[in-house]
């Protein structure tokens, strides 16, 4: 048998989602090549949305709502952190950044949603190719060491450090995949491919990225299962995760007692990166330290010493002698850890709020498992990995989170 795909009227180029079914199809192969991509791609699929948008109804789609609001709650709060940040010029303009990051956003999100069935019914066709392209291309790339991404660069050899781009790569296919519950496709079809997507994902490098498409898909089909009362769930949960994280860091670390020498060197240094942030975080409690305040903090550029956790061993001891290790390099690498740190308590609990409000919200979308799937992915990667500000990241999540508001119901 071959797969059900449900035909609709012809693509539209004049249709809001139009700029979103473009992207779906190019993000995944654009990330392979150069993951900072995701940031021109991102902002001109959600601007042309708008304008198209603008074009046809007569009108610009405002956005509203609650997860609207507390985004640019978070996002203003950042930019007044401003007024008390170590570089003031760098917490304001990226504060500005993530206003209109929101911004865009939300008004691409309402005008997708407020397109034609049939033109958003295409979304779900061009993220499965748009993955099928992206995740062949990051396996060849990997099996191949990295040819494809070397010859891109004008490279007769791949560098080592070169195997590294694959993992924001991953992380943003991950943060696509769970959209596939929104494809027109028969359900035995569908679930086949979120499964060799998450196949081919569990097989590329990046810890994080695994983890993440392994969450989006569960939560996907936790909801698909349980659509009225699981997407609550799940944005309770993430909400309580973003919140408590910080707290319960250090008894954690503090647990770990002679046993941390049994991590690898890498983890022993995350433990003390954490160490340090949590430390920094407490001097100013309610407040922070100002956005992206993290790579700048005082201390920040001062050598790790294993020894603070009671690490004696000498080979462990002189992994880090390495002249380039930092006890904070730009950020903690634990998104509610950075959020604690830069702006507080108090932009903590608007995180965890705009996060809640966000998993309320997928619960009202016409798929609430690619909606739910892709924020629980998304996550995952901003609770182990990047930046919270990253543009590119910021960028692939806004894109995920405006294709997941546009999917149509099933026919």
């Amino acid at each position: 048998m071959t797969p059900q795909v449900q035909h609709g009227a012809s693509i539209d180029w004049r249709a809001p989602t139009f700029p979103l079914a473009i992207a779906a199809l190019v993000a995944p192969f654009a990330a392979v090549l150069q993951s900072k991509a995701m940031t021109p791609l991102g902002l001109l699929a959600l601007v042309g949305c708008i304008l198209l948008a603008r074009l046809r109804q007569g009108a610009w789609p405002w956005p509203r709502g609650a997860a609207f609001w507390a985004g640019m709650a978070l996002a203003g709060w950042g930019t007044l952190s401003a007024l008390w940040a170590i570089d003031p010029r760098r917490s304001f303009s990226e504060g500005l950044s993530v206003v209109g990051m929101v911004l865009l956003a939300g008004a691409a999100a309402r005008a997708a949603a407020q397109d034609a069935p049939e033109q958003r019914r295409k979304l779900g066709g061009a993220v499965l190719i748009g993955l099928g392209i992206g995740l062949a291309a990051a396996l060849f790339d990997h099996l191949s060491g990295n040819a494809l991404r070397a010859g891109v660069r004008g490279l007769h050899e791949a560098p080592a450090s070169l195997a590294f781009g694959l993992k924001p790569a991953a992380s943003v296919m991950a943060l696509l995949l769970p959209l596939l519950a929104g494809a027109s496709l028969a359900p035995r079809w569908r679930v086949g491919a979120l499964l060799l997507g998450l196949a081919v994902l569990l097989v590329l490098p990046g810890d994080t990225a695994k983890l993440a498409a392994l969450a989006g898909v569960l939560v996907a089909g936790a909801v698909a299962l349980a659509p009225r009362r699981m997407p609550q769930v799940v944005a309770v949960a993430l909400a309580t995760v973003l919140l408590a994280t910080p707290a319960l860091l250090a008894p954690a670390i503090g647990i770990m007692g002679p046993r941390v020498e049994r991590l690898p060197p890498s983890g022993i240094h995350r433990l003390l990166i954490w160490d340090f942030a949590l430390g920094r975080a407490a001097e100013k409690p309610l407040t922070g330290w100002g956005m992206e305040s993290a790579r700048i903090l005082p201390g920040g550029e001062a050598r790790p010493d294993p020894l603070r956790l009671g690490v004696t061993d000498p080979n462990l001891r002189i992994w880090f002698t390495q002249p380039q290790l930092r006890l904070l390099p730009l950020h903690p690498h634990n998104g509610p850890l950075q959020i604690r740190l830069e702006l507080g308590w108090i932009g903590a609990t608007l995180a965890a709020l705009a996060l809640l409000m966000l998993g309320l919200a997928a619960a009202r979308c016409a798929v609430p498992a690619a909606a739910a799937g892709a924020l629980a992915s998304g996550f995952v990667t901003f609770f182990a990995s990047f930046g919270v500000w990253q543009n590119w990241w910021l960028c692939a999540a806004a894109l995920a989170l405006t294709i997941a508001a546009a999917l149509p119901a099933r026919r």
